[in-house]
């Protein structure tokens, strides 16, 4: 377990709902932030009802909240309330960060904005994440993650070209929002001491578009209009999904040299030489018959038997597995990649949760507190401002917390 974390004794103020956001703040988590989850009185973070198991979701400790919320400490504020809006105040005075996912407009309209908080806070890093941006003629749009996708192109890029458009089979968009603005706040911390404050405007259709790489560059330079390919690559052949006698591998013989071993490996020496097949952009171009061939070979063994023939050749490949026989992969578990918590308030089983895709210095990123019940550390950490016992009586009475 890492005991060097790099955001130790950074306070992140989560004002976020549902994904994005929430993800974003679940990395700084296990960063070691100090991250206060800041959610409304009534039933908190939407993600919170949300998840596959309803008795969970009635408890308000949906599976969709568990996944991205562990290390996180909960208070509930009513924004909307005078002395509500007081108390958070108090409570971002003594913040490093603020990360908030509402609509382009919602924290100035309470008073709560940047402008306001990094006068009182001048190294203030305060993101707001939201579909399309603070500024534009979507800016006022709201958009989850499947929106983003079909807006950003993915959709029209994913399947073949009888399924296509199709979504992403995960948040996508949603997730890569999150990493961008975790990303963006931690690189602006980095640089405070010198620049100070800053207002960070991560849009989620933005994000998804700058992850696009070759698609997008072949188009923007190369006048390439891009079209759904399946589960073959573009830029090379053989590369792709291909059917062994038990399931599917993932071959990408992208280099001349790898496709040379692939022959040889599947005892198939006619085709190096093969005028279809014998250069890189031939073998593009008959794609779909040197496939054919190479399959005929590739349905006498399983695909766990060709993973390990063709990899000992230095040709990469790889079996496509379900997320379960991911999780449980042997891989997964040499990594420590997989957190549990057990008896978590309101939750019956333990929660197991992913950690991030990195370790620092061989260390394995951790977080010591499952995730909390709604307005859990209302007590501890208003007290911690100052508050008394009664005053916070009071705050709940006024419907303020």
């Amino acid at each position: 377990m890492l005991k060097n974390k790099p955001l130790k004794n950074i306070r992140v103020l989560d004002l976020t709902n549902v994904l994005a956001g929430p993800f974003c703040c679940h990395q700084l988590a296990f960063l070691g932030a100090d991250v206060i989850k800041v959610e409304n009185p009534q039933k908190g973070d939407l993600a919170r009802q949300l998840g596959g198991q309803e008795e969970l979701n009635q408890k308000l400790m949906g599976i969709s909240f568990l996944a991205q919320n562990a290390g996180k400490r909960s208070v509930t504020v009513n924004l909307k309330n005078e002395e509500g809006k007081k108390l958070f105040l108090a409570l971002a005075d003594t913040a490093d960060v603020v990360v908030e996912n509402f609509r382009p407009g919602v924290m100035e309209r309470l008073g709560l904005g940047y402008e306001v908080l990094s006068k009182r806070i001048p190294k203030l890093v305060y993101c707001a994440i939201s579909g399309y941006g603070q500024e534009g003629p979507l800016k006022a749009f709201p958009a989850y993650d499947q929106i983003v996708q079909g807006m950003s192109g993915v959709m029209s890029i994913t399947g073949d070209e009888k399924t296509a458009p199709y979504r992403v089979g995960y948040p996508v968009s949603d997730t890569i929002g999150g990493i961008t603005a975790a990303f963006a706040i931690s690189s602006a911390l980095l640089g405070r001491e010198i620049q100070g404050g800053c207002f960070l405007d991560v849009a989620m259709l933005d994000s998804t578009l700058a992850t696009m790489g070759w698609v997008i560059s072949n188009y923007l330079i190369g006048r390439q209009e891009p079209f759904p390919v399946g589960n073959e690559n573009f830029t090379a052949s053989p590369s792709g999904t291909f059917a062994t006698a038990d399931g599917l591998l993932n071959i990408a013989a992208n280099k001349q040299e790898q496709y040379i071993a692939l022959c040889g490996v599947l005892g198939r020496e006619d085709l190096i030489e093969h005028p279809m097949f014998k250069e890189r952009e031939a073998r593009k171009t008959h794609r779909s018959e040197l496939k054919a061939e190479l399959e005929k070979e590739l349905k006498r063994e399983g695909a766990e038997h060709w993973m390990e023939k063709l990899n000992a050749a230095g040709i990469p490949a790889g079996v496509v597995l379900t997320v379960p026989e991911a999780l449980n992969h042997p891989q997964i578990a040499e990594r420590d990649f997989i957190a549990k918590f057990s008896n978590v308030s309101g939750v019956e089983n333990d929660v197991r949760v992913v950690k991030t895709g990195f370790k620092i210095s061989g260390s394995s990123t951790a977080v010591d507190s499952p995730p909390p019940l709604l307005g859990e550390h209302n007590l501890e950490i208003f007290s911690q401002l100052g508050f008394s016992d009664q005053e916070i009586d009071e705050l709940k009475e006024k419907g303020a917390i």
